[in-house]
Parts: C-alpha cells; structure tokens; sequence
C-alpha cells in the first residue's frame, strides 16, 4: 500500500448467537409439532388449543420470524469518500468526510439489547452484538454508532483519516 492509498474497511454481521437460533427454532419446533398433533393426527395440542387456522397462522408468524433474523445484516464500510452503513431491513445511512467531526472506534458496554438502540450517549447505536464500535459525530451535532466484530481492522482503517480523531 502507497502512503496516499486509502485502505478500504468493510464489514458485514448477522445476528449469528448460537441461543437466539436454539430459541427462535425451539419455538418454531413446538409450532410444528403442535400443528402435527392437531392436523395430521387429529388430537388438540394443549389444554386450550388454538384452532386449526390459528396454529397454522402461528407456525407461519414464527417462519416469518426465523426468516426476517436470517435476513437481517449490518453492512459497514468505510472508504476515500465516507462512511456507509446499511441495516438491513430498516436503515441505510452514507455521511461524506465532510459531513463528519469526529470518529472514534469505542468500548461502548451494553446499551440495552441489540439491534437499533436510541436514545444512547453515542445517539442512535445499530449493532449485532458484542460492545465495540465506531463512534461517529457529524458537524450537525448528530451522532451515531456502528458496532462491530472486527475491531483490530476497524481501528486500522480509522487511523488513515487522522483529521477525524475524536
């Protein structure tokens, strides 16, 4: 790399908790059995069993559910002309160097769950797990944070743009 070359960082999550997948298809398994029990075999499933279009309307909620963790992502990269954050399906966002005051890669300990956190000290903070991220501050007084896994290769592509230093 040239000293002018700007090392690209780009980074892409998913919800990946080996215990939010065992709990989002453990109660999937249920609504599968329970659906077996009482359509295929004809035998209530539970002691206050749903109808058949309610269990059938529950197995779909929870494939739509299994389906929409699997499809979210948070998408970040960081290039000559700015920052790019996407959260799939809800947020994209790009701010221009000239856009931003300050950046700073943080410990930013638990904020309160994952996902979309607002109303943080770091503004809004979009994260897929963990505690480290990207704190930025935009010369419009906004601010916002993007978690991360790759925090090593983050504080290095940071370090290229030294003016942004929080």
């Amino acid at each position: 790399m040239q000293n002018n070359e700007v090392q690209n960082f780009i980074e892409s999550q998913r919800f990946n908790q080996w215990w939010l997948w065992a709990l989002l298809l453990a109660i999937f398994g249920v609504g599968i059995y329970g659906m077996i029990q009482q359509l295929i075999l004809d035998v209530p499933f539970g002691s206050k069993p749903m109808n058949n279009l309610g269990i059938i309307g529950f197995n779909f909620f929870n494939l739509g559910m299994l389906l929409f963790f699997r499809w979210m992502r948070l998408y970040t990269r960081i290039d000559d002309k700015g920052i790019y954050m996407r959260f799939v399906p809800f947020k994209t966002k790009f701010h221009s160097w000239e856009e931003i005051q300050s950046i700073d890669v943080v410990h930013y300990g638990f904020v309160g769950g994952w996902g979309i956190r607002l109303f943080t000290a770091y503004g809004t903070v979009y994260n897929m797990r963990g505690a480290k991220g990207l704190a930025i501050r935009l010369k419009s007084g906004k601010k916002f944070l993007i978690g991360s896994q790759r925090i090593d290769a983050l504080t290095q592509a940071v370090t290229q743009y030294p003016q942004y230093k929080a």
